[in-house]
């Protein structure tokens, strides 16, 4: 196949989904506009979202989702076993995402609770690198279709592709988006990762960190400007504890 006179080969990829709410796939699937471009340089050998095809030749696995069980650690390590790349795809297949909140409840205790006598398989959740090895991770809830898009041009094309080290802030200067802590909310823009052109803030919703922490981020300096705010610690790392992308204190 070529593409602006450029020869490069089609990529067999496949999508899968783990513990998540597969927020992430249907990002794939959006954005009309460049939707069949995006499938025309790709082969699609598992996305169940897409297309009732199924198989297990592919060179790109991309993984949404957390892993929470037995049967899942087996079956992220079968298809380890067959990608020449492995991407994590998303905050739960980075993080552990919303899902590693159950890590801090006795989950002996909580499945009795909730299900009784009829107890269901539970593991704390882990990120997909916790368990195998990941050659790539795009972070989000949702991911940035963009992102992924750019991503796939680099993978294909070889075209140069570095994440961004500055944070969210700085989006929100070029959106010329009033800051959420002037609006008297938690934000943790000043220490999350760029790349996801700041849509939390701009729509009235102080960053959540979805993407991680941006290079460099100064976790006491910004305690110290979220207590001058009037907010507590405890506010703050429940935010930063939310997506389990930040290791803080409780």
């Amino acid at each position: 196949m070529s593409y602006l006179g450029i020869e490069f080969s089609e990529l067999r990829i496949a999508v899968f989904d783990f513990t998540g709410c597969e927020g992430c796939e249907l990002q794939l699937a959006n954005k009309e506009e460049t939707l069949a471009d995006f499938l025309r340089v790709l082969k699609i050998i598992n996305f169940r979202e897409v297309s009732s095809a199924g198989g297990s030749d592919y060179d790109i696995a991309l993984i949404e989702g957390a892993i929470s069980r037995s049967d899942e650690i087996e079956r992220i390590s079968s298809i380890r076993a067959r990608a020449k790349v492995l991407v994590a795809l998303g905050s739960c297949a980075c993080f552990g995402g919303v899902n590693k909140l159950k890590n801090a409840y006795d989950l002996d205790e909580t499945n009795r609770e909730v299900y009784g006598d009829d107890p269901k398989e539970t593991l704390p959740v882990r990120p997909i690198r916790e368990v195998v090895t990941v050659d790539l991770e795009i972070p989000g809830c949702p991911v940035s279709k963009a992102e992924v898009e750019h991503i796939v041009q680099h993978l294909i094309l070889g075209i140069p592709y570095q994440f961004p080290v500055y944070p969210v802030c700085l989006e929100c200067k070029q959106r010329y988006t009033v800051c959420r802590f002037e609006h008297g909310q938690v934000c943790l823009g000043p220490i999350t990762r760029g790349g996801c052109d700041a849509p939390c803030p701009a729509g009235g919703l102080g960053c959540w960190g979805c993407r991680g922490p941006a290079a460099d981020a100064n976790l006491e300096e910004f305690f110290a400007l979220a207590r001058a705010r009037g907010f507590s610690d405890r506010e703050v790392s429940e935010r930063m504890n939310f997506f389990g992308a930040f290791e803080v204190r409780k």
